[in-house]
C-alpha cells in the first residue's frame, strides 16, 4: 500500500437479492468509492428481479431478461460477488463471516439481506420428489422441467405466487388445480367480490380451483414420486407436481446463531441497525417496530435509509410504511390499500361491471378515504393511495371520487385517449411507481433533461416500471405526453403466449399466406413449443383459422372459452345465463309467453332486462341449457361470445314524433344480416332515428344515426368503464348502403383485428385514415369485403337450434357425479 493511502473499510453483504443490492446501489450513488464491498449470494446467479420469475415460468421471458445487475456491473463498480456460497456463521468478536465451506471474510460493516424462506406445510409426504416451493430461479426451472414430463399439477395456495405458478404451469401445458384454504382467492389483497372475479377469469383460462380445502397428506406413486394429494374430507386428486405457495417466513437462522435479537425477524431500529452497531439488516428478514414487510416498496425504502447510514450521512430514518398492493396477476390488474374490507362506521362506494371485468370499491370513514379495492382498472390506484395516506377530506369530490383523478380535474375526454388525460392531470408529486418511489415530476424532468424517447430508457434512468411492472402503462402515458411526437414506443414484439415467439400478426399472415387450415398445421409451421397449445393461444388460432378460411377451416369447440362451448354465460355460482335474441330489441306476445313459461318450468330465479334491450335469464343449471334453448325457440343472442351481441335501437320515425328515419327497421336489418358473426372480440351496434341519439350510437363499435338526408355511420366506440366516443366514418343516403359500409368495416376488423382486440383498439392501431381508405376510397375493395362477410355467414348454424351443425358437444351438459360421492 502506497504511502498516504488508506485502506478502505470492508462492507460485506450477505444476500444478493433485490433489497440488499438496492442498498448497495443507493450507497454507490452517495459515496462511490467509500467501501471495499463483497457480496455473498447462495444462488449461482447475479442479482435478478424475483418478481418477474412468473413470466419466465410462463415462457414469456428468459432469465437473462430479468437480470437487474449483470456480472459486468459488479466488476465495473469494484464489487466482489461470491455466488453459490451460503454464510452459516458470523464471528462478531473477530468481525468475520464464515461460509459453509470454511471461507472467511472480515468486515467493518455487515449488511444482512437474507430474505425469507417459503413455508412448507407440515403434512405427510412433504419431502417427496415432485413437491417444491416457489421462491427462486431453481424452483422455477424445476417447474419448467416437470411440465415437460408430467400432466397433473396442484398448487397449494391461492395468493399471488400460487396463482402465478398455476398460470405458468397451465401455459406450459399442465392440467392445474389450485387448492386454497380460504373462501376466496388473495383474501389479504382482495375482498370476496374481486376474489370471485379473479377466480372466474382464471377458470376461463382452464385453471381449476378447490376452495376451503385442507390438505391432509401427499401420497407417493410406485416410482416414489408424489402422485396424489389427499384432503381432510377424503377427496383425492392426481398430483405429479405439487407447488407449495402458502407463505413465507423471515430467514433469521444466521442472525439467531450469531446471537442477534430476533422476534419474527431480525430486530432493527429506525436506522436499520441491529443491536450490534456494526451490523445492519434490510428486506424481508427484518422486523421493524414489530412488522415484517414482504412487498418490494417498503424494502426499497429501507434500502435508502441503510445506504444513508453506511455512507455516514446519519440523517435517514425508516419509520415504517403504509402499504398498498398494486399487482398484475396473470395479466389482470389488481390494487388494494388500507381498510378495504370496511366495518363499523364505514361506508362503501362500489362500481361493478362484471362483463367488462372491472370492479372498484372505495371505503370512507369520517369523510376520508380509508380503503380501496380495485380489479381490472387500477390506473388511479396511486392517486387513491395518496388520498388515503394524506387523510384529506373528500366531501367536495365525493360525487366524482369513483371516476378518478382525471374526472376531478375535468379532463375526461379532452385528449384522444383517457390514459394521456390521466398523465396530464397528475400532479408532479404524484407517485407513479410505488416499488421505487418515483413521482411523475421526476420522470418528466428526466425525460426532458436526458432526451429520453423509449420506455426502456425511462426504466434505466428512473427505475420507474423496472420492478413489478404494474405501472408500465402509466409510465408510457407520461412518456407519450412529455415527448410528444418524439415518443418512440419501439415495442418488443409481443408473442401470442408462452407457447410461441410468433405475434398475432405473424400467425394471421402465416395462416393466410400458407393456407393453413388446422391448429396442428399452425403449431407445426410456426414451431409451437407445446403440442396442443394452451388456453390463451388455442382460441386465438381457432378464430384466425375460421375467419380467414370460412367453409374450409373447421371450428374447434374445444379451442373456445367455456362460455362459447356452452353457448351461455357462466355466473359466479356456477349456473348460467341465457339471452335469446330479440331483433333490434323488438319482441311480441308469443316470445314473451315462451320466456315466462321457460322461467316457470326450469325455476329460473332471476329475469332481467339488459342494457342492450333484451331479456336475461339468470341462474340456469347447465344440464337444463339444451331444453331451455329448445323451449324458447328463439335464436341465440350470443351474449356469451366474441361475436355480434346487440343492435340497440330507438323507436324511430315509426312512432317517435322527432324521428327522421326508421331506426327499428334499420336495426333489424343489420342484426339479421350480421347475427351469426364471430369476431376478434364482442361487437355492439346501435341505430338512432334522429340526432337526439337515444340509442347511444356514439359509443358503439358501429353506430348509425338517422338525419334528414339519410344516415351517418360512426365506428370504433366503446362503452363501459373506459368510454371511447365513436369516430365519424361516412354519411349515406340509403339503408342498403348502411348495410354494405357497416358490413365492410366489420369484415375488415374480422380479417385484420387481433384476437381479444376491440374495434377501438384496432382502429387506434391501424388509424382511421387507413380504414377510410379501405372502406370509402376503394369501392371494389369495400364490395369485396361485404361479399366475403356474406359468404362467411351464409349457412352458419344457430347453435341453440342446430347444435350438431354448430359442433356443440351435448355431452358437456350431462351432470357428473361429484368426486366426493365417488371417493
Amino acid at each position: 500500500m502506497a504511502e498516504g493511502q488508506f485502506k478502505k473499510p470492508r462492507l460485506v453483504v450477505v444476500g444478493n437479492g433485490m433489497a440488499g443490492i438496492r442498498a448497495v446501489e443507493e450507497l454507490i450513488k452517495l459515496v462511490p468509492q467509500m467501501y471495499d464491498i463483497t457480496v455473498f449470494g447462495a444462488e449461482p446467479h447475479p442479482n435478478y428481479n424475483r418478481i418477474l420469475l412468473s413470466p419466465v415460468l410462463a415462457g414469456e421471458q428468459k432469465f437473462e431478461e430479468i437480470v437487474l445487475n449483470d456480472w459486468d456491473w459488479y466488476r465495473d463498480n469494484g464489487i466482489t460477488l461470491v455466488t453459490g456460497k451460503t454464510i452459516t456463521q458470523i464471528d462478531r468478536a473477530r468481525r468475520l463471516v464464515i461460509a459453509e465451506d470454511g471461507t472467511q471474510v472480515s468486515y467493518d460493516r455487515l449488511l444482512l439481506a437474507t430474505g425469507s424462506n417459503p413455508f412448507i406445510l407440515p403434512v405427510s409426504g412433504k419431502d417427496l420428489p415432485g413437491v417444491i416451493s416457489y421462491r427462486d430461479m431453481a424452483d422455477t426451472q424445476a417447474m419448467i422441467d416437470a411440465a415437460g414430463k408430467y400432466k397433473h399439477a396442484v398448487v397449494i395456495g391461492g395468493g399471488l405466487l400460487g396463482l402465478e405458478a398455476a398460470n405458468g404451469l397451465k401455459l406450459r401445458g399442465m392440467d392445474v388445480t389450485v387448492v386454497h384454504i380460504m373462501p376466496w382467492l388473495m383474501e389479504r389483497q382482495l375482498d370476496s367480490v374481486a376474489g370471485d372475479l379473479l377466480k372466474q377469469s382464471l377458470e376461463q383460462r382452464g385453471i381449476h380451483f378447490l376452495l376451503e380445502k385442507h390438505t391432509d397428506s401427499l401420497i407417493a406413486g410406485e416410482d416414489g414420486r408424489v402422485a396424489k394429494i389427499r384432503f381432510k374430507d377424503g377427496l383425492e386428486i392426481p398430483a405429479e407436481l405439487v407447488v407449495m405457495a402458502v407463505g413465507i417466513r423471515p430467514n433469521t437462522g444466521l442472525a439467531e446463531r450469531s446471537g442477534l435479537q430476533v422476534n419474527r425477524g431480525i430486530v432493527v431500529n429506525d436506522t436499520m441497525q441491529t443491536f450490534d452497531p456494526r451490523i445492519y439488516a434490510v428486506g424481508e428478514c427484518v422486523s421493524h417496530r414489530g412488522v415484517a414487510y414482504g412487498l418490494v416498496a417498503p424494502l426499497f425504502e429501507q434500502a435508502k435509509v441503510v445506504a444513508n447510514h453506511l455512507a455516514e450521512f446519519g440523517i435517514g430514518r425508516y419509520t415504517g410504511s403504509v402499504t398498498s398492493t398494486k399487482l398484475k396477476v396473470t395479466g389482470i390488474d389488481l390494487f388494494s390499500a388500507g381498510n378495504f374490507m370496511g366495518g363499523e362506521g364505514c361506508e362503501e362506494i362500489t362500481l361493478s361491471d362484471p362483463i367488462g371485468g372491472v370492479y372498484k370499491k372505495l371505503v370512507l370513514k369520517d369523510d376520508k378515504l380509508v380503503g380501496a379495492c380495485m380489479y381490472g382498472d387500477t390506473v388511479d390506484g396511486s392517486w387513491y393511495f395518496k388520498l388515503l395516506r394524506e387523510g384529506k377530506p373528500v366531501a367536495d369530490i365525493r360525487d366524482k371520487l369513483m371516476f378518478g383523478e382525471a374526472a376531478i380535474n375535468n379532463n375526461i375526454g379532452d385528449v384522444g385517449h383517457q390514459g394521456q388525460s390521466k398523465a396530464a392531470a397528475m400532479a408532479d408529486d404524484a407517485e407513479v411507481c410505488g416499488c421505487n418511489g418515483v413521482c411523475k415530476g421526476s420522470i418528466v424532468k428526466t425525460i426532458r433533461e436526458k432526451g429520453l424517447f423509449t420506455l426502456d430508457e425511462v426504466r434505466k434512468h428512473t427505475k420507474a416500471s423496472a420492478s413489478c411492472g404494474s405501472c408500465t402503462g402509466l409510465v408510457e402515458q407520461i412518456l407519450m405526453f412529455t415527448a410528444g411526437g418524439d415518443y418512440s414506443a419501439t415495442p418488443k414484439k409481443k408473442a401470442v403466449c408462452g407457447c410461441t415467439d410468433a405475434s398475432h400478426q405473424e400467425v394471421r399472415d402465416a395462416i393466410r399466406e400458407q393456407h393453413l387450415l388446422t391448429k396442428e398445421q399452425v403449431f407445426e409451421t410456426l414451431g409451437w413449443r407445446t403440442a396442443n397449445g394452451c388456453a390463451t393461444c388455442r382460441p386465438a388460432v381457432n378464430y384466425y383459422l375460421i375467419s380467414t378460411w370460412p367453409k374450409e377451416a373447421k371450428d374447434d369447440p374445444q379451442s373456445r372459452f367455456i362460455n362459447e362451448r356452452a353457448h351461455a354465460n357462466i355466473q359466479k355460482d356456477g349456473t348460467y345465463s341465457v339471452v335469446p335474441r330479440m331483433w333490434a330489441g323488438e319482441t311480441n306476445a308469443s316470445e314473451l309467453r315462451r320466456i315466462a313459461d321457460v322461467v316457470d318450468k326450469y325455476q329460473i330465479p332471476t329475469v332481467k332486462v339488459t342494457g342492450g334491450q333484451r331479456i336475461d335469464l339468470l341462474g340456469v343449471k347447465k344440464e337444463d341449457l339444451p331444453a331451455v334453448w329448445k323451449d324458447l325457440a328463439m335464436p341465440s343472442g350470443h351474449a356469451y361470445g366474441k361475436a355480434l351481441r346487440t343492435v340497440k335501437t330507438c323507436v324511430g320515425s315509426e312512432w317517435c314524433r322527432f324521428g327522421t328515419q326508421d331506426s327499428t327497421q334499420m336495426g333489424k336489418d343489420l342484426e339479421r344480416a350480421l347475427w351469426r358473426m364471430y369476431a376478434p372480440h364482442k361487437v355492439k351496434l346501435a341505430v338512432s332515428g334522429c340526432p337526439r341519439n337515444c340509442a347511444e350510437a356514439g359509443i358503439k363499435d358501429v353506430g348509425v344515426i338517422g338525419v334528414d338526408s339519410g344516415w351517418e355511420i360512426y365506428v370504433a366506440g366503446n362503452g363501459g368503464i373506459k368510454t371511447e366516443v365513436a369516430q365519424f366514418l361516412v354519411k349515406l343516403k340509403t339503408a342498403e348502403e348502411v348495410l354494405e359500409y357497416s358490413g365492410a368495416f366489420l369484415q375488415l376488423y374480422r380479417e385484420e383485428g387481433w384476437y381479444l382486440e376491440r374495434t377501438v383498439h384496432y382502429v387506434s392501431r391501424v388509424g382511421l385514415d387507413y380504414v377510410k381508405k379501405k372502406i370509402l376510397e376503394d369501392e371494389a375493395g369495400r364490395k369485396a369485403l361485404w361479399a366475403r362477410l356474406q359468404f362467411a355467414l351464409d349457412g352458419e348454424p344457430d347453435p341453440w337450434h342446430e347444435p350438431q351443425a354448430a359442433s356443440v358437444d351435448t355431452r358437456q351438459f350431462i351432470p357428473i357425479k361429484p368426486a366426493e360421492a365417488m371417493a
